[in-house]
C-alpha cells in the first residue's frame, strides 16, 4: 500500500489514470468554469498537483483546494473529481521517485500536456476558422505556468536552501521549468499528429525534456533535506536594572536574575 503524501490516511494501489478519466476531469472543470470562468485547464492542475508532489512542506488539500479552484469549491460534491486528482497524485510521486535514468524508461513521469496548436493545425483547413495559431499556448506551456503557480504561491517554502550546490540545484530546475513558461517562438519543425504540419519546435522539445528532469531533481532536494527546520527564537533578556518580568517589582538583578 502506497502513501500518500497529501493525506492523512494510505491509498490502496490503483491503475493509472487513462484517457477517460482526463476526460473526466475536463468534463468536471468545465461545469465550474461555468460558473467561475477564472477555473484552470486540467493541464494548468497537471502542473499545480506536479509541484505539489515536489514542495518541500506537506500541503494539505484545504490549504491547496482554494487556491486553485476558488473558495467556493467542496471536495465532498466533487468526490470523483477529488479521487482522480489523488489517483494522479500517487501515480506522480511514484514516478518521481523511479530510479529513471532515461526520459524513455516506461517509469518516467509524463505529465498529461496539450499540444494546442497542433491540435487546430491537424484540423481541416476550414475547421481552423479565422483561429491565429501563433497566439494559442505554446505545447506544455500551461502545465509549466500551473507549476510555477504553485511555486509562487508558497514562496517560504521553495525559499533557497543554505548549502550553495543545493541552491544551485533549486535555481536550475526551476529555471528550466520557467523556460517553459515562455512562448515557443522558434520555427516549428515537428508534428505530434503525425503528417499534419509541424507546431513544435526542436528546442521546445529539448526544454521540455529539461523540465522534467528539473521535476525529478526538486522531487529528490526536497526528500533529502528535510521539512524546513524554524529557528528558536529566545525572547530578549531584561537588562540586570530593569523590572524583573515575574512581576515581583525588584530589578531582575536581585530576582531572577540573581543566579
Amino acid at each position: 500500500m502506497r502513501q500518500n503524501p497529501g493525506l492523512t490516511t494510505p491509498l490502496p494501489p490503483t491503475p493509472p489514470l487513462g484517457p477517460a478519466d482526463f476526460d473526466a476531469q475536463d468534463a468536471e472543470l468545465d461545469a465550474l468554469r461555468e460558473v467561475h470562468e477564472e477555473i484552470p485547464l486540467w493541464e494548468f492542475c497537471e502542473g499545480f498537483l506536479a509541484a505539489l508532489v515536489c514542495t518541500r512542506r506537506v500541503i494539505a488539500p484545504d490549504e491547496y483546494w482554494p487556491v486553485l479552484l476558488g473558495d467556493d469549491f467542496k471536495p465532498v460534491r466533487h468526490m470523483e473529481f477529488v479521487w482522480r486528482w489523488r489517483r494522479r497524485w500517487v501515480e506522480v510521486a511514484s514516478a518521481l521517485d523511479e530510479p529513471v535514468e532515461m526520459l524513455e524508461d516506461e517509469r518516467t513521469y509524463r505529465p498529461e500536456v496539450l499540444d494546442t496548436r497542433g491540435a487546430v493545425l491537424a484540423l481541416p483547413e476550414a475547421e481552423r476558422g479565422e483561429t491565429n495559431v501563433a497566439a494559442l499556448p505554446a505545447y506544455a506551456q500551461v502545465w509549466a505556468l500551473g507549476f510555477m503557480y504553485a511555486v509562487e504561491t508558497w514562496p517560504e517554502d521553495w525559499a533557497p536552501p543554505s548549502d550553495p550546490d543545493a541552491a544551485r540545484m533549486l535555481d536550475t530546475a526551476l529555471g528550466a521549468i520557467v523556460a517553459l513558461t515562455e512562448d515557443d517562438s522558434r520555427t516549428p519543425t515537428v508534428s505530434l499528429y503525425g503528417d499534419d504540419p509541424p507546431s513544435v519546435s526542436e528546442r521546445r522539445l529539448d526544454d521540455f525534456a529539461a523540465a522534467i528532469w528539473g521535476v525529478y531533481d526538486l522531487r529528490q532536494l526536497w526528500k533529502s533535506l528535510g521539512p524546513r527546520i524554524e529557528a528558536v527564537r529566545k525572547p530578549p533578556q531584561p537588562g540586570r536594572n530593569d523590572p524583573c518580568p515575574c512581576g515581583s517589582g525588584k530589578k531582575y538583578k536581585k530576582c531572577h536574575g540573581a543566579s
